[in-house]
């Protein structure tokens, strides 16, 4: 059995149940993106979607898709593969205005519906390959359509993400009934980021949801989920044909020639990103390696993004007052290299640094996404490093045991390192 059929056999199971015990969720006041009413955002971060299509990926019983059509005005399509929640939902809402309840697999039935206005996913996608579940999206949705999607983060077991693109059993739980053993796409937020840029779409912005303040801290509840937006990036134009438009090796006539050729004047609105340059930082102290924990849950290397009329050493010195509120001076950064890689059509350059010596002690600063600041000695590093930080940390160390994608490094002291794929 697939993974994906065992995923759909287990739901299936679950939708018999709550049938059996007569259970319907009442129709939410607002869209809820976690187990728990009122934490994160609401249906805003879909955009106006009245009178817009709205797609409503593994619907479940419904009431999400029903929230939206007689709240938000929306017409949705709620398709749901597992036939006893698909009859749950039709049992409950069959016949209401602006919905349509459709049994089936979203990935086939996005082969011939039309491109959808928006789509979401509460909880469902990590059930589905997401190398089969994102591009069907990206070619099901119209160009900037609105993605979002609630995923899970960190399970009752205060067990984290994935940084390896696998599935992982996961259980349904559901009061007075055996747990079902399902297989989940539990991944880090970077490899959400990571595989939606891949195929076609822009992330906005991903956020961590934890439950309310009373309960944050309750050990019985560690769950995590995150909170994904992203964007459906523009077809690419076709390219022209290189063929010349007059193929007979003379000119054309002058009288079919215009007297000038006319040009564009650049627009003055900044061009789509294409590159992007940053710094990493390692601080290396008596206590080890100094590392923050960003809000997308990775770990990082204090550092950020070069800004305009910046030095690379300038920009370390900047990144590390403002993150960490450490002090150093230029004498005291010494550049490693360039690292170059790509995520989609971003190309990415990363310049390691060491900072030799500092004043102060690393807190986290507020307004700041890393913080938690904390020394790790190098022979017992974490996991769920950020990308680009263990690139630079593998550069500079290449023999620290850490996974990441390949990144072709080039040092700027040819004397004390070779340049080449680390």
């Amino acid at each position: 059995m697939s993974v994906e059929d065992l995923n759909a056999e287990a739901w299936t199971v679950y939708g018999q149940r709550q049938l059996s015990h007569g259970y319907m969720p009442p129709v939410p006041e607002r869209l809820e993106w976690t187990p728990w009413e009122g934490v994160g955002p609401g249906a805003e971060i879909l955009g106006d979607v009245s009178g817009q299509r709205v797609l409503d990926i593994g619907s479940g019983p419904g009431h999400h898709a029903v929230h939206l059509a007689r709240t938000h005005d929306a017409r949705v399509t709620a398709i749901e593969l597992s036939v006893t929640q698909h009859q749950r939902a039709i049992g409950t809402h069959a016949g209401t205005p602006g919905v349509r309840f459709v049994h089936g697999d979203v990935i086939d039935h996005l082969r011939t519906a039309q491109p959808f206005d928006a789509a979401y996913a509460i909880g469902s996608l990590a059930f589905t390959d997401p190398h089969r579940s994102l591009p069907a999206l990206r070619d099901g949705l119209r160009p900037g359509a609105p993605l979002v999607l609630s995923l899970l983060h960190t399970d009752l077991h205060g067990r984290g993400p994935s940084t390896t693109v696998a599935p992982r059993e996961q259980m349904i739980l559901l009061r007075d009934n055996p747990p079902l053993a399902t297989q989940m796409w539990v991944l880090a937020p970077r490899l959400w980021e990571d595989l939606l840029t891949g195929h076609g779409f822009r992330v906005e912005a991903i956020d961590l949801l934890r439950p309310s303040d009373e309960n944050e801290n309750n050990p019985v509840n560690p769950v995590v989920q995150q909170l994904i937006r992203a964007r459906r990036l523009p077809d690419r134009p076709a390219p022209a044909s290189n063929r010349p438009a007059h193929v007979s090796g003379r000119p054309a006539p002058a009288s079919s020639r215009p007297a000038r050729i006319s040009s564009r004047p650049r627009t003055p609105r900044p061009p789509a990103p294409h590159a992007a340059i940053g710094v990493g930082a390692i601080v290396l102290g008596d206590q080890g390696l100094l590392l923050g924990r960003h809000r997308h849950g990775t770990l990082e290397l204090p550092g950020g993004t070069v800004e305009a009329g910046e030095s690379l050493e300038e920009t370390v010195i900047r990144e590390l007052a403002e993150e960490t509120g450490l002090i150093a001076r230029p004498d005291d950064v010494t550049l490693l290299g360039t690292l170059l890689d790509h995520v989609g059509d971003v190309v990415r350059v990363s310049v390691g640094a060491i900072v030799n010596a500092w004043r102060g002690e690393p807190f986290t600063r507020p307004d700041e996404s890393v913080g938690d600041w904390a020394w790790y000695p190098l022979d017992q590093l974490p996991d769920d490093l950020f990308v680009c930080s263990a690139q630079i940390l593998t550069a500079w160390r290449p023999d620290l045991p850490i996974d990441h994608t390949p990144a072709h490094f080039t040092p700027y002291d040819r004397r004390t390192a070779p340049s080449g794929d680390v």
